[in-house]
């Protein structure tokens, strides 16, 4: 890591690495400040807490998704952002160093559902389920709320199987096939 970037990107950007390579908890402060080559008292003047930086990771990460998804429904058709999402996934789940979905690993480490990070993860889902509802509903879906729920189950399974170490194109495809008999069953006339 370069000294040259600004502090708070330089704690930040460690704590991207570490948390989501060790998880939250097992990263001490001490091992960020030193990653990040700052002080304690500049890594407080950013950060008031361990929990601070915590939110601010994952709402990094949480930005990061929703600036691509909106990209794409801002361009695509609902069926091709769905598609495109599966695909996305099935590459992402496959990849050297995934770990799983960060979000998950977040509320798994975090059970308090009054604590910041929790907070952002379910902020997070919320935004995922709203999306998911918003683009079966285009695709004329009656109850969008429980098919983006079920096309929720599947997107966290095939983190689940891509982290257990299945290759991208299974992940992919499967969760394609799966997502679109899904959206099938749900809604006939998107076959």
């Amino acid at each position: 890591m370069t000294t040259a970037a600004p502090a708070r990107e330089r704690i930040l950007g460690a704590a991207m690495h570490r948390f989501y390579a060790e998880g939250i908890r097992a990263v001490s402060a001490d091992r960020l400040i030193a990653d990040a080559e700052v002080s304690k008292v500049t890594f407080y003047r950013h950060f008031r807490s361990k929990d601070d930086l915590v939110v601010a990771y994952l709402e990094r990460l949480a930005a990061a998704e929703r600036t691509e998804v909106e990209r794409r429904v801002a361009s695509e058709a609902p069926g091709d952002v769905l598609r495109w999402y599966a695909r996305f996934l099935g590459a992402t789940t496959c990849a050297p160093g995934f770990r799983g979905c960060p979000f998950i690993n977040a509320a798994a480490e975090h059970a308090d559902p009054a604590h910041p990070a929790r907070r952002v993860v379910d902020a997070h889902r919320r935004w995922l389920h709203g999306q998911a509802a918003a683009l079966v509903t285009a695709l004329g879906a009656r109850e969008p709320d429980a098919l983006a729920e079920r096309l929720l189950m599947l997107r966290d399974g095939a983190m689940v199987a891509g982290y257990v170490g299945q290759a991208p194109d299974q992940v992919a495809d499967a969760l394609l096939a799966a997502g679109e008999a899904v959206v099938r069953a749900a809604i006939p006339s998107a076959a």
